[in-house]
């Protein structure tokens, strides 16, 4: 875990570097993260140079109160989908005003698995200046390491997305 939060350390560094190279804001809504992305962005000196803040939407009625995401949409895909997160994404960005945000949602167990979506599935959404993106990845571990690794692919593919901006 040392060596996760290591390369989480120089992720959130990389990722402020990139937003403040463009001068962009960034806003957050988390679910199977818990805040942890926030907690790691804010441990970067400068953070309040590129980071508006940040939702942890862990329950249903807090995606649909809070992001604005369509009941409809959780109803039909489940909070754990590409569409959810597409749309929490959009949420932060209104949310916060912000020029781009990052979304996760998935199951980090030990429970909560359903056909399809074994524990370890996270759903990544990033909606940048003329692009909405999401990326499903597949995570093994403990509930602990689900976490911190889909904190880490989520910093990693925003950076991707800012960069190729």
């Amino acid at each position: 875990m040392k060596s996760v939060a290591r390369q989480s350390a120089k992720a959130a560094a990389r990722l402020g570097v990139l937003l403040t190279a463009r001068s962009f804001m960034l806003g957050l809504a988390e679910s199977c993260t818990g805040g942890l992305i926030g907690h790691l962005l804010t441990n970067a000196p400068g953070a309040s140079a590129w980071f508006a803040g940040g939702v942890t939407a862990y329950a249903n009625s807090a995606k649909i109160g809070v992001l604005r995401v369509a009941p409809s949409i959780i109803a039909v895909n489940g909070a754990v989908s590409e569409e959810t997160v597409a749309a929490m994404a959009a949420g932060a960005r209104e949310l916060f005003g912000c020029h781009c945000a990052l979304a996760v949602s998935g199951i980090a167990g030990p429970s909560g698995a359903t056909p399809g979506k074994p524990v370890g599935t996270v759903w990544l959404g990033c909606d940048v200046p003329g692009r909405r993106l999401t990326r499903r990845v597949f995570l093994e571990g403990s509930r602990e390491e689900i976490k911190a690794l889909a904190a880490l692919a989520a910093m990693a593919f925003l950076a991707e997305m800012v960069q190729a901006l």
